[in-house]
């Protein structure tokens, strides 16, 4: 059976800059967002999905909103995308105002019906695009993903996919829930029952633009060992499982100071785990960590990530010389883990990794 891919995009916002007062109704309001029309055409010339235009327009017909100053600006836009190699399969306007509470209008699925009916149309494989929350509710709605219309990302996740990977290790010592998103925005869930743990997790979140959840429950009542270990060893295998076939990552990735510290961290995602850990500390804790754990932990994300890690801290302060690390490492997998869909290739002489 064919199977349909959909793109759902929004208009006002999404393809065209939204103007204060919310309408497109004059050549003097009209204008694209940035990226859009280079990213739609690559993604038309690459990819089998089909594209839908899905927008609310309030009072179209009305007084309020004449069809004739509708329709003018709409109609340039088409012409400019299908000079570009984008054509829209259907288009749904729905002309309600948000008073009169309509099905048909967003977040509401009554106009596309016809693809939720559709044997053919696999709704876990299509996006909706768009700018604001009731697009997506409609996501929500359809059971489609959505993207905010971030064009260089949506360019790369419609392409390439979305590099997201759950773990979920248990052992008599430990019970871990780990989720990681390649693509995401830094937010992050933590919550492994050491402060400071958490709090140098986060970093990784933050500093790598990667969305991260990650919660413990360990038998602490031994001492922090086997949380420290087993998180890092459920990081490492989510890592390596997010990246999948590492098709057009840069692999190779960072140095930062932090204060009175230099923290280094290189890596590569050879499918070779190593560690060379350069880096001293005098304290036996930081926080409930015992320092003797950090390169514990390194070790053990360097093993079930498959990865080469380079690790070199100096300084005085030994909070900032670790938390440095950790910022280095999610830089590091910043770098490493961006994806250049123009050279969609494996980043090895060898063809593997």
């Amino acid at each position: 059976m064919i199977v349909k891919k959909i793109l759902f995009i929004d208009r006002d916002g999404t393809i065209l800059r939204e103007p204060e007062d919310e309408q497109i109704d004059s050549f003097s309001k009209f204008s694209f967002v940035p990226g859009a029309i280079s990213a739609l055409s690559f993604l038309a010339a690459h990819t089998d999905y089909q594209f839908v235009l899905v927008s609310n327009q309030d009072g179209l017909g009305t007084d309020s909103y004449p069809e004739s100053d509708f329709w003018p600006t709409h109609n340039l836009m088409l012409d400019i995308l299908k000079g570009e190699g984008i054509e829209f399969a259907a288009q749904h306007i729905d002309r309600s105002f948000p008073s009169d509470n309509l099905p048909t209008r967003k977040p509401g699925i009554a106009m596309l019906t016809q693809y939720i009916n559709d044997a053919e149309v696999d709704m876990s494989e299509c996006y909706v695009i768009g700018d604001r929350e009731n697009d997506r509710l409609l996501a929500q709605n359809l059971g489609c993903q959505y993207l905010f219309p971030d064009w260089e990302k949506v360019r790369e996740i419609v392409f390439a996919g979305s590099r997201v990977a759950e773990i979920r290790r248990t052992t008599k010592e430990t019970d871990i829930y780990i989720r990681v998103g390649l693509d995401g925005n830094g937010n992050s869930n933590i919550s492994t029952g050491l402060g400071f743990f958490d709090h140098v997790l986060e970093q990784i979140a933050k500093h790598g633009n990667i969305d991260l959840t990650v919660t413990c429950n360990g038998d602490l009542h031994v001492d922090e060992h086997h949380t420290i270990e087993d998180t890092a060893l459920a990081l490492g295998e989510c890592l390596l499982k997010a990246l999948g076939d590492k098709r057009g990552i840069e692999r190779y990735g960072y140095a930062l100071p932090m204060d009175d510290c230099l923290c280094q961290v290189a890596l590569d995602f050879s499918g070779r785990p190593w560690l060379i850990w350069d880096a001293e500390f005098k304290r036996e804790k930081i926080g409930e960590m015992p320092t003797e754990m950090f390169m514990h932990f390194f070790k053990s994300l360097s093993d079930a990530a498959q990865m080469n890690l380079n690790i070199k801290a100096e300084g005085t302060n030994e909070h900032h010389k670790i938390e440095g690390i950790f910022k280095a490492l999610a830089r590091a997998l910043k770098m490493a883990v961006r994806r250049d869909v123009e050279h969609y290739n494996l980043p090895s002489s060898k063809g593997v990794l």
